[in-house]
């Protein structure tokens, strides 16, 4: 590989597991033109900090971002804290010439979200919101199927997330379910991967029509014993128009009683379909219109060499995980990094972003008016 470059993490809770292995993966498996070094990360414990720096590998670590930021041998920051803490580190990290890349929502609201598109525009550095979803290799393939015009015109996109992590009424209050840091409940944290991916493979969304809600209103803080008020959604549903005609049906819950992770999607157009739940990630069901007698739902497991970045890993059949996506997520940073491209379109860049959260918050507006809501530039 070629010059190295140095990363720093901000954060070190389940992503930045997640985001640390991705790192170290690229030198072992890829064939980045960039090496990343762990140069450091950043949090506020400076016990859980000095045991997640010897096991991931980096060189040091801070208890304050700031100094970190500062620190010369660093040119990627890498931001997987809660949202309330998105924007602001960003925002320093791109003044003081890093590049960057934000887990997602990007930002608490829009109003963030912008200043953060126009700080990373002023300042010309590569940047990067981290909707791994796009990088699951069935959704890159479906995306490719869709735009070789494979499926004829779309006319519809189906999405559901679901968990049960809320299921419960006794499940404890935490930091996804208190607004002032989490901005919106699960439209952001589930629904913004649902969001992004209906624009990845679709299009531009132009309006919404949705309803956000919230089942139990309190929620016990383990910490203190108080009975808290939840002051987010549990869970959504809203209808999409997009830019091309099509037509969307998403949604995002954690009352879904019987599913851990399960991402479903469903795309129809006049030549054919397609069909991906995450559970079964490997593969991806197609059916085509001009197979005649021979139509229906087929499994394509895609394992293939010549699949999207399938070149790194197995032999085919032997399978990849959740984890890998992020490896893959990496990768493409670290070759737009190389040639001084953005990130956009196979990544989702700060624009891409901004334009999430307004779907969000033209959804939550919806919502409350019970109407037809355009998403605004």
């Amino acid at each position: 590989m070629g010059r190295f470059v140095g990363v720093g993490l901000i954060g070190h809770g389940f992503m930045g597991r997640a985001h640390s292995l991705a790192w170290r993966n690229i030198t072992l498996f890829t064939d980045s033109p960039l090496t990343p070094v762990l140069k450091a990360v950043a949090g506020r414990s400076e016990d859980a900090l000095r045991g997640f720096a010897a096991r991931f590998g980096f060189e040091r670590y801070y208890t304050d971002y700031r100094l970190m930021i500062k620190d010369p041998g660093i040119d990627i920051i890498d931001n997987v804290t809660p949202n309330y803490m998105h924007a602001e580190p960003t925002i320093e990290a791109m003044e003081a010439g890093k590049h960057v890349i934000v887990e997602k929502p990007m930002a608490m609201n829009s109003r963030e979200a912008y200043e953060m598109v126009r700080v990373a525009e002023r300042t010309g550095v590569i940047n990067m919101v981290a909707h791994n979803y796009r990088f699951v290799p069935a959704i890159v393939l479906a995306r490719q199927l869709i735009g070789s015009g494979s499926l004829g015109r779309i006319y519809h996109f189906r999405a559901l997330y679901l968990q049960q992590s809320l299921a419960n009424p006794e499940a404890p209050m935490t930091w996804r379910l208190r607004r002032e840091y989490a901005g919106y409940g699960t439209i952001a944290d589930l629904g913004s991967h649902v969001i992004d991916l209906a624009r990845y493979l679709i299009g531009e969304v132009i309006s919404v029509n949705g309803t956000l809600y919230t089942f139990n209103r309190f929620r016990v803080n383990q910490a203190t014993g108080v009975r808290e008020e939840v002051n987010v959604d549990e869970g959504f549903t809203a209808i999409l128009r997009f830019e091309n005609g099509a037509f969307g049906l998403i949604e995002a819950s954690k009352l879904a009683t019987g599913h851990y992770n399960s991402l479903i999607i469903e795309v129809n157009g006049s030549e054919g379909s397609i069909r991906f739940d995450l559970e079964r990630i490997n593969e991806l069901e197609v059916h085509l219109a001009k197979d005649g007698e021979l139509s229906g739902f087929r499994r394509i497991l895609v394992t293939q060499r010549t699949h999207p970045y399938l070149r790194f890993w197995w032999p085919p059949g032997h399978v990849l995980g959740w984890e890998h996506t992020f490896t893959h997520e990496v990768y493409h940073f670290l070759t737009r990094l190389a040639e001084g491209k953005d990130v956009a379109p196979e990544a989702a860049n700060f624009r891409d972003g901004l334009r999430v959260m307004r779907i969000i918050e033209a959804i939550a507006e919806s919502s409350e008016r019970g109407t037809w809501v355009s998403v605004t530039d």
